[in-house]
């Protein structure tokens, strides 16, 4: 199926007789204390979706911010449509027709969906105001034509991430580019939403777009990409076509090293229950789900976007506090009405968005680590026991392998898998009992997804008893001990490993 997609007001371009849409060449970028980009070639064809595949930090999105204006290049030549460009910033980028769609969303949360959409570009009344019924109306179309059902009207903070991500991919398109970037497009989608998103895809390629595709799904890139570009530690390593290419060799020259084993569960003694859930409810979201969780168990959690299993994580920690049901940790009845309370109970959280609600983007990597145990472990008299917590957090950053010059880097600076990394490090170093981890591998590339998994699995094998929410189905089946599935807001059955495969969890998230 194919459809139409909205054609804005863009100024036309033309074509210079080039066979490349774009052309990089020895390009190098730095940041403080690391190279980013080495002397790295790219080439894009019109007409192509050209996979981009490298391990977290291999310089796959430094080189792509370059391409869409967002960075500066230190050295190098970049040619659009034949014609060496430098870019002044994202949005002249943009009115060359190059357009980004970014790992991390830039929505503003408290504008509506059309107002994100048509920023800077907004519809104006005779008198110079904006026209919301017009705007709302052209958000409408585009939707529409994209077959997006999301309300234009509505606030972009209230949204999943699910949705937020497609209203990123139809601004994007809104803007009729020739050259156009997904960077972890997917990360958030259901399997029907990546379906509706290559449609899509395939749609702009038969209208002689040219698409940069970075994932870290395998499926996905078989599925959909006509060129292949790997690269690691910042330097070029080839190009090839997809169908000339094995999933195992592409991470071979991804990693440099083979991946044998990507889900690692072990076999370890199951303990006594930790903590014991009934009929916890929050009211309009989900309702009566109940289950036991023992000291050294993976429980998976699975479903579709939406089905409620983030908001559960959620109220488990206090951060949305439960309207009714029961929570007992090691066999006691708990009210757990803030996060704090919820630490106090040996209970730690990795949440779904690192961006919004993980990292603090303007801090380094130290103070980002040393968050959660500041007023645990490491204050004296009221003031941060620097001496003990420096050491320990830079033993954490070590042992999780963080791609960083020291720990006084901005997390900003590192990539999305580092990142994560400093994340999980903050909550291992509260050495919690309970861990609740809500796509724990998201956007992360298949070598710090083996290290995250062998690390999932060796702290069952200490006792600590784990939730990981994952809509990775292959992830779920690989590293849970059991499963719990839900739907609407509802628990529709729990499935032990040797039963559990990818048809009984679809049908009990499809009930």
């Amino acid at each position: 199926m194919t459809m139409a997609v909205v054609q804005s007001a863009a100024p036309s371009r033309g074509t210079t007789g080039s066979a490349y849409l774009i052309e990089v060449e020895g390009v190098r970028k730095g940041f403080p204390g690391v190279l980013a980009l080495d002397n790295v070639s790219f080439k894009l064809r019109p007409g192509t979706v050209h996979a981009l595949m490298g391990e977290n930090g291999a310089g796959k999105s430094t080189l792509m911010k370059i391409i869409a204006g967002v960075y500066q290049r230190d050295s190098g030549v970049m040619k659009l449509r034949g014609q060496e460009v430098q870019f002044s910033g994202p949005l002249d980028a943009l009115q060359q027709g190059v357009a980004m769609i970014h790992q991390e969303l830039n929505l503003m949360q408290y504008m509506t969906v059309a107002e994100n959409v048509w920023i800077r570009r907004e519809p104006l009344t005779r008198l110079g105001f904006v026209d919301h019924g017009e705007l709302n109306r052209r958000t409408a179309k585009l939707f529409e034509q994209l077959k997006i059902k999301i309300d234009p009207t509505v606030p972009v903070g209230s949204l999943s991430v699910a949705n937020r991500q497609m209203v990123e991919i139809a601004k994007a398109i809104s803007y009729n580019s020739d050259v156009l970037i997904m960077d972890e497009p997917t990360s958030a989608l259901t399997e029907t939403e990546v379906a509706h998103l290559f449609e899509i895809i395939h749609d702009l390629k038969a209208q002689g777009k040219g698409i940069v595709y970075i994932t870290h799904k395998m499926n996905e890139l078989f599925e959909i990409a006509d060129e292949v570009s790997i690269f690691r530690d910042g330097k070029y390593i080839g190009t090839d076509l997809a169908a000339n290419l094995t999933r195992d060799e592409i991470i071979r020259r991804m990693v440099g090293r083979e991946i044998t084993q990507m889900f690692p569960k072990e076999t370890v003694p199951i303990g006594d229950v930790v903590l014991s859930v009934r009929n916890l409810t929050l009211d309009g979201v989900f309702r009566d789900v109940s289950f036991d969780l023992r000291a050294g168990e993976i429980l998976g959690f699975a479903g579709l976007v939406g089905a409620g299993r983030s908001n559960v994580a959620e109220t488990l920690f206090g951060v949305t506090p439960a309207s009714s049901g029961t929570i007992e940790v090691f066999g006691k009845p708990v009210s757990i009405s803030s996060p704090a309370v919820a630490m106090r109970q040996g209970m730690a959280f990795l949440t779904e968005d690192r961006k919004d609600t993980g990292c603090f983007l303007i801090l380094d990597i130290l103070e980002n680590m040393q968050m959660a145990v500041l007023t645990q472990r490491y204050v004296r008299a009221g003031f941060v026991a620097s001496g003990e917590a420096t050491p320990a957090c830079a033993e954490m950053s070590a042992a999780l392998r963080v791609k960083t010059p020291n720990l006084h880097e901005r997390i900003e600076n590192l990539s999305g898998g580092n990142q994560q990394k400093v994340l999980i490090g903050r909550w291992l170093l509260t050495k919690p009992k309970i861990l609740i981890l809500d796509e724990p591998t998201r956007g992360i590339d298949v070598g710090a997804k083996a290290e995250i998994h062998r690390l999932i699995s060796k702290l069952a094998g200490e006792g600590v008893a784990v939730i990981m929410i994952s809509s990775e189905l292959p992830e779920v089946l690989g590293m849970s001990d059991r499963i719990l599935v839900m739907h609407a807001g509802h628990a529709t059955g729990i499935l032990d490993r040797a039963e559990a495969d990818q048809v009984k969890i679809m049908e009990l998230a499809a009930r």
